[in-house]
């Protein structure tokens, strides 16, 4: 639980999770004040799980996408007035004993957005990270730093602390994967205030075919493409 005042949620996007989905929110409970699962669709008993570790699970009838979770994840902490929001995967990949760490830029008031990176001097474990998916994120990262006129090393990090400011202006239309990168192209646009944190990520004992990962990458680069168009005058 966290010492301070503030409210702190957790906030867990999931889709067909139910093996690891118990381990995290138990970690992640000691370190939030509340945590809050979005269940995607799931056609297992992720959601049923989610409830008996006694988090707030909101339920998709069908697979939305990690954006649509995101979404909905938001509205939640929104409504519960979280001042601080931390996102993180369902399947065991991010360490939620690195929350703290990724709080305190945000708690200091250093930070509107802490992105938890995977290639910062002082990551855990970035050695586990398979080198296709290392490859593919750092290609996603230049694209997106081009884009979004910033300077992050992890654009794809899933492992992210919000502000109470930062969750009011972010106003999101991705349903996809690419809603990490519209996030850090609408805090460009608000002002908002990024910062990176090094954190662990452990791949192992997690599916390592590189199919998904290069629809992913795929999904991500066009949805950058759609943004700039967008964003142009």
């Amino acid at each position: 639980m966290s010492k301070s005042r503030s409210l702190i949620v957790a906030a867990i996007p999931a889709y067909n999770e139910e093996k690891t989905i118990a381990g995290v929110i138990l970690l992640t409970q000691k370190h939030v004040d509340k945590v809050i699962v979005c269940d995607d669709g799931s056609t297992d008993m992720t959601a049923k799980i989610a409830e008996k570790m006694g988090a707030d699970v909101l339920r998709h009838k069908r697979n939305a996408g990690y954006g649509a979770a995101i979404k909905s994840l938001f509205g939640r902490a929104r409504e519960l007035g979280a001042d601080v929001t931390v996102t993180l995967d369902a399947d065991g990949q991010h360490d939620p004993t690195d929350i703290p760490r990724l709080l305190k830029p945000t708690l200091e008031g250093n930070a509107d957005v802490a992105v938890g990176s995977r290639f910062l001097k002082g990551a855990k474990e970035a050695g586990y990270v398979p080198l296709y998916r290392h490859m593919g994120i750092k290609a996603i990262t230049k694209l997106t730093n081009a884009a979004a006129n910033c300077r992050v090393s992890d654009a794809q990090s899933g492992f992210r602390a919000y502000s109470r400011r930062a969750l009011e202006k972010l106003k999101l239309h991705e349903n996809g994967m690419g809603v990490s990168v519209e996030i850090l192209m609408k805090a460009r646009e608000q002002n908002l205030k990024v910062v990176e944190v090094p954190i662990g990520c452990n791949y192992k004992g997690l599916k390592t075919s590189a199919h998904g990962p290069l629809m992913h990458g795929m999904n991500v680069v066009m949805s950058i493409v759609k943004l700039v168009v967008k964003g142009r005058p």
